[in-house]
């Protein structure tokens, strides 16, 4: 049997199982602490306390009919909170949004390799011719460690930074 009962604080009706009887919590809209009612117990089938019970004849009975459940939403004028957030922009997109200024393209040398191929010098001159020469400001080599996923070796390599005007 469920209870069903009002917060002081809000006034908002709340519905909860049985077994919750004498707990605490939050209320869920007004989030004032608020403590769950005693369950009221059903009057005995043969009458009032202390009276004789009257026996009753077992009898098949047909199934009981089902009992349908009321579900509570709380209701707030509050702004909603959305729990879904958006994922940041890549640096990429962002860069591309920001005005004209100095941005920074780090290429590393593990990104460059296929199948057997070593394409570090494709992409980096790539990279450059696409910018243009008068936008490079700075190339600076750098060196770098990782950790190999397949070996869990320590892997030192290289690769470029390029600053460069936007």
């Amino acid at each position: 049997m469920d209870i069903t009962f009002s917060c002081p604080g809000c006034g908002i009706s709340l519905e909860v199982e049985s077994e919750a009887a004498g707990q605490k919590f939050d209320c869920p809209s007004c989030h004032k602490p608020i403590q769950v009612p005693a369950a009221v117990a059903p009057e005995p089938v043969g009458g009032p306390p202390g009276s004789p019970a009257a026996p009753v004849a077992m009898s098949p009975q047909p199934p009981a009919p089902k009992i349908e459940k009321r579900i509570s939403v709380p209701v707030t004028s509050n702004p909603v909170e959305s729990l879904i957030q958006k994922p940041n922009k890549s640096l990429d997109a962002v860069s591309r949004d920001q005005k004209p200024g100095l941005r920074v393209k780090t290429i590393r040398h593990s990104d460059c390799k296929e199948v057997g191929k070593d394409k570090f010098d494709e992409v980096v001159s790539e990279f450059l011719n696409r910018i243009g020469d008068s936008a490079v400001v700075s190339i600076t080599p750098i060196s770098y460690s990782y950790v190999e996923m397949a070996t869990q070796k320590l892997i030192t390599d290289f690769g470029v930074m390029v600053v460069y005007r936007a």
